[in-house]
C-alpha cells in the first residue's frame, strides 16, 4: 500500500470512529446540551461552515434552538422573523430543501438569501427533523462557499438529525409523562382532602358523609372559593364548622 493511500485510508478509519463516538454521545446527552453537541459535531464531521437548529413548537411557531456560531444564529433569528429561507420551507413541509447556490434563489428567498450573503453563507442544506409524519424541526448546514456537501455527507448530516428527533422525543414523552403524573398527584391529593374534610364535618354535625359533602360544596359555592381549600381549611382546622354546616343545598 503506497503512503498516500495508507494515509488516506487512515484518514477514514479516524473518521468512522469519531462518527461512532459522537452516535453514542448523542444519545448519552441531555437535550439541552445535546443539540449544542449537535451542531458543533456537524461542523466538525461533516465540513461545513456553520450548523443550526430550529425547532417546532406545539402551536406551530418556530425558535432557534442551537447554533455552531453567532453569524449562522443571526441567520437563523432572521429566517424565522421574515419566514423565509430553506429551513422555513424544510419545517413547514418536512421535506429536505437544499441550496447549493443560495444566490441562484434570490428571486424565490430575497430577503433571505441578501442575509446569508451579509453573514458570509452561500450554500444552505435544510434537513427534516421528523419521525414518520411528525415534523419537529430542522437542522441546517451552512457553506461559506457554493456547492454544499457531498451526496454522502448528507446522509450522515440526515442520519444525525433522524436521532435528534428521537431523543427529542424521547425527551418530551418523559416531560408529558412527569406532567400527568403530577397532575394525577394533584387530584388524588385534592381527593384526600375532601374526603377527609367530610369525615370531620360528618362527626361534628352527627350527619352523613353525604351531607356533609353537600353541606361543603354548598359554602364553598356561597362563597366563591376552591374546594379543596375550603376541605384542607377544615381538616387544618381553620376552618368556621359552624357556618359550614349551617349550609343547605340550593
Amino acid at each position: 500500500m503506497s503512503p498516500s493511500l495508507e494515509t488516506h485510508t487512515g484518514q477514514l478509519r479516524d473518521r468512522e470512529r469519531q462518527v461512532s463516538r459522537t452516535f453514542v454521545e448523542l444519545a448519552d446527552t441531555l437535550v439541552a446540551d445535546f443539540l449544542t453537541m449537535l451542531v458543533e459535531q456537524c461542523v466538525g464531521l461533516l465540513g461545513v461552515s456553520a450548523a443550526s437548529v430550529i425547532l417546532l413548537d406545539q402551536d406551530g411557531s418556530l425558535h432557534v434552538a442551537a447554533t455552531s456560531t453567532q453569524r449562522a444564529e443571526l441567520l437563523e433569528l432572521f429566517a424565522v422573523q421574515t419566514e423565509e429561507g430553506p429551513c422555513i420551507g424544510c419545517a413547514r413541509t418536512g421535506v429536505p430543501v437544499l441550496c447549493a447556490d443560495l444566490q441562484a434563489e434570490s428571486q424565490r428567498w430575497p430577503t433571505f438569501t441578501a442575509a446569508a450573503h451579509e453573514c458570509g453563507y452561500h450554500a444552505a442544506q435544510a434537513l427534516p427533523m421528523r419521525l414518520r409524519e411528525q415534523v419537529i424541526g430542522v437542522l441546517t448546514l451552512l457553506d461559506a462557499e457554493p456547492g454544499g456537501p457531498a451526496p454522502d455527507t448528507l446522509e450522515l448530516g440526515q442520519a444525525f438529525a433522524d436521532i435528534a428527533t428521537i431523543g427529542i422525543l424521547q425527551q418530551r414523552t418523559i416531560e408529558q409523562g412527569d406532567r400527568l403524573s403530577g397532575q394525577l398527584q394533584t387530584a388524588l391529593n385534592s381527593r384526600v382532602a375532601i374526603e377527609q374534610a367530610k369525615g370531620v364535618l360528618a362527626e361534628r354535625g352527627g350527619i352523613s358523609m353525604d351531607e356533609a359533602f353537600i353541606r361543603l360544596r354548598a359554602y364553598v359555592r356561597t362563597h366563591h372559593q376552591r374546594l379543596t381549600d375550603v376541605s384542607r381549611a377544615v381538616t387544618e382546622g381553620t376552618a368556621d364548622l359552624t357556618a359550614i354546616l349551617a349550609q343547605r343545598q340550593h
